[in-house]
């Protein structure tokens, strides 16, 4: 299993930028034009595709490694 937040090394942006847009597409439904348009909000500024991307590449890792095991297993 790849170590935790290890999925981030070598990214030029900062993992809680990433983190953000992905949490805010997966857990709350956010589209990602109004991702785009909220983060630029709050000066960062990355095209809606970028965050597509992010969303594409991040999501599967981060809910394997949030998901737990039965207990006893």
């Amino acid at each position: 299993m790849i170590e935790p937040m290890a999925i981030f090394s070598g990214r030029r942006v900062p993992r809680e930028v990433i983190l953000w847009a992905v949490r805010g597409y997966c857990r709350y439904g956010i589209n990602y034009r109004d991702l785009e348009e909220m983060m630029t909000e709050r000066g960062v500024r990355f095209d809606r595709t970028t965050i597509y991307r992010w969303v594409q590449k991040y999501a599967p890792e981060l809910d394997k490694q949030t998901r737990r095991s039965p207990a006893g297993t």
